[in-house]
């Protein structure tokens, strides 16, 4: 049985349900330039609406930091999510008060409303109990379904679950399920691969993982402290030396976990980060004073490719390399689609999310053949660092 309950668990007809998405999504010339967080709770709006619920929408948009501005209104996503449906959205501008109770006492059985930006009020940051009754007051049932901002205790995320009935929707669900799989009970070999620029903004990250993977691939930026810390020299490659010692403890500590650490036999270096810039590979003992390590090299990718050959899980969490400027992006991208490969063939169950990992996984064209890719960003990192998300615990049975 499920550790949370689901859409499954709520009888939905007739009810005046309640629903968090995260539809907080990029415009560009006055349209929304990617539907990416629409698509993935559209299956809980449409599942809803067919159960015969009154469905209606609560989400934010930008930071307004509790003050109503005009720019950050919901009322274009409306349309958005109306078009990506494939039926009619409406738009209530307020999430509490007179236009809320308006706009939702005039719905019928399995239509859909979209409630303005919750956090044009200061207490939506701040759970104020005052606002959370208020929201409450208009639904009969909560449904989360915005895991990106589960990791903040706000009324719509948090508030609203401990007033109402509350299971988790579909995008939630998902999210869970897919995390579950990849950190709380993996099928073994485990292993995680951890990039980006800096050990300093994923030690959480690298000490839980070292505790629940069997193998930790690090790469990208990062990677250099951790060579430093093994008496390499990385010459003018970006490295935290003031870490070095951390570095260490992490190493040590996984080493006592059972968890290998793996990091890269060689680098591509260059004089700069610029595209089409004159590039050498060279063995990880031998970086050049004068130059700086920007991607790991063939012999580190066809290492990190045989051993997730042996793996059955994968949590990926950023770049192996400076993936943006090529050439420096042959690693992010050979491994990623080794992994993709590995996916596709039912061998390997791979989950990543985070940061920059999107873009990364979808520069590799690798992302659609992952078995999970998360968009959720902050809530993402704080999951595999072993936190408690607020917006999470409230769901557990």
């Amino acid at each position: 049985m499920s550790r949370f309950r689901t859409l499954d668990d709520l009888n939905a007809a007739g009810r005046r349900v309640l629903v968090r998405v995260d539809l907080n999504v990029p415009f560009r010339d006055g349209r929304v330039s990617d539907h990416t967080r629409i698509d993935r709770v559209l299956p809980t709006i449409r599942e809803l609406s067919d159960k015969g619920a009154k469905v209606i929408l609560l989400a934010h948009f930008g930071r307004p930091k509790g003050e109503r501005q005009p720019e950050l209104s919901l009322e274009p996503v409306a349309a958005a999510v109306s078009e990506r449906l494939g039926r009619p959205v409406g738009f209530a501008p307020d999430c509490v008060g007179e236009p809320a109770e308006k706009g939702i006492a005039a719905m019928a059985d399995g239509d859909v409303l979209l409630l303005e930006n919750t956090r044009f009020h200061a207490g939506e940051e701040r759970n104020d109990d005052a606002l959370a009754d208020r929201m409450a007051a208009l639904g009969d049932a909560f449904v989360a379904d915005a895991f990106s901002c589960a990791h903040r205790a706000h009324v719509s995320t948090e508030g609203l679950a401990r007033r109402l009935e509350t299971v988790a929707g579909r995008c939630m669900e998902a999210e869970l399920t897919a995390l579950e799989s990849a950190l709380g009970d993996p099928e073994r070999p485990a292993a995680a691969l951890v990039g980006g620029a800096k050990v300093s903004t994923k030690l959480d990250v690298l000490e839980n993982l070292s505790g629940s993977v069997d193998l930790l691939i690090i790469g990208g930026a990062m990677a250099n402290t951790f060579l430093l810390a093994r008496g390499f020299e990385v010459g003018r490659s970006l490295a935290e030396p003031d870490l070095v010692a951390t570095a260490q403890r992490i190493m040590f500590a996984a080493e006592n976990r059972g968890c290998e650490i793996l990091l890269p036999l060689d680098a591509v270096v260059a004089d700069s980060l610029a595209a089409d810039v004159d590039s050498d590979v060279v063995d990880i003992a031998a970086v050049p004073a004068d130059r700086m390590i920007l991607d790991v090299g063939p012999k580190s990718i066809a290492q990190t490719v045989a051993r997730l050959e042996d793996c059955r899980t994968l949590m990926w969490n950023g770049p192996m390399g400076a993936f943006e400027t090529p050439p420096f992006d042959r690693a992010t991208v050979e491994i990623a689609r080794a992994a993709a490969r590995l996916t596709k063939s039912g061998k390997l169950n791979s989950v990543a999310g985070g940061g920059d990992t999107v873009a990364a996984l979808n520069h590799a064209d690798a992302a659609a053949d992952f078995s999970y890719v998360s968009t959720a960003g902050g809530a993402f990192l704080e999951w595999i660092e072993g936190k408690v998300l607020p917006g999470v615990a409230v769901l557990q049975r």
